[in-house]
């Protein structure tokens, strides 16, 4: 693991790594914010997971967390969103290939020599972070866009490993909509019920231990009735009785201006969960 990036940041330090990842086959990068409590004291961590054409740059150069990060105490870990590099499989489009891993495992040739997110995210990735960082083991997870279907589909097939889930204009139901259709016929195959195991409107019909989602979504976001579809996570969370809180917010947008004008309510609503 190499520290490429070392920057001062509200008292503490925004670093960004490259490490080889065993899991995806390749060099990936993460960038973490270590908070000026990470000074001999083991913290929580968020783990924050980027939309579609992101970068581990995205989040800690547009979202503004790491003023609210600082104020709790929570070390927050942004990977990048897809395996890298000459020798991994790409599409033209923006939304199949590099930069759009969405968080699966994939099954289906030529992707699935390096296309393992979903296990990246879960295994290698916190294991990684909890031998080398002052972390404490406690953790949380958040995303945006692509990156909130990622957080909701982790956390909902993974509760005893996180204390809370939020997310950012979410693909709550990519079995539906044209960008998950597109990536889960090319990763996971034809077979529509193998999708269901990614899919969040599917995942909180069958999950016993109910972890309380939180998510945030523009009125004018310009993908809302196209690719997100937030009232399909809604329906199906009340018919199973499964806790959602679901701020629809007028005006705002899919953009990062959204995700920085109420960042500091999912940063401290994730460090109540963490340090409770």
């Amino acid at each position: 693991m190499e520290r490429i990036e070392h920057r001062a940041c509200f008292a503490g330090w925004q670093d960004v790594y490259r490490h080889e990842s065993k899991t995806l086959g390749c060099t990936m990068r993460f960038a973490v914010f270590l908070p000026p409590r990470a000074q001999g004291k083991k913290l929580p961590v968020l783990y924050w997971l980027s939309g579609l054409t992101s970068t581990e740059q995205n989040f800690i150069n547009k979202a503004g967390a790491q003023r609210y990060a600082a104020q709790h105490g929570v070390i927050v870990v942004a990977p990048d969103t897809s395996p890298r590099g000459d020798d991994v499989t790409d599409d033209p489009g923006y939304d199949l290939g590099k930069g759009a891993g969405f968080y699966v495992n994939a099954t289906q040739q030529p992707w699935a020599a390096h296309y393992q997110m979903y296990d990246y995210i879960v295994s290698e990735l916190p294991a990684l972070i909890e031998a080398n960082f002052p972390a404490s083991g406690a953790r949380s997870i958040s995303g945006h866009s692509m990156g909130g279907h990622g957080a909701l589909v982790v956390a909902l097939r993974n509760p005893d490993r996180y204390r809370s889930v939020s997310a950012f204009s979410p693909i709550v139901a990519p079995s539906l909509v044209p960008w998950g259709e597109k990536v889960f016929g090319a990763y996971l195959g034809p077979d529509r019920e193998t999708w269901q195991q990614y899919d969040a409107t599917a995942l909180v019909r069958s999950t016993t231990e109910k972890l309380p989602l939180l998510i945030e979504q523009g009125e004018a976001d310009e993908f809302l009735e196209t690719q997100l579809r937030p009232h399909l996570l809604r329906d199906a969370c009340e018919a199973a009785g499964h806790p959602l809180t679901l701020n629809l917010r007028p005006g705002y947008d899919h953009s990062y201006y959204f995700i920085a004008s109420f960042i500091g309510g999912h940063l401290a609503f994730h460090a109540a969960a963490l340090n409770s």
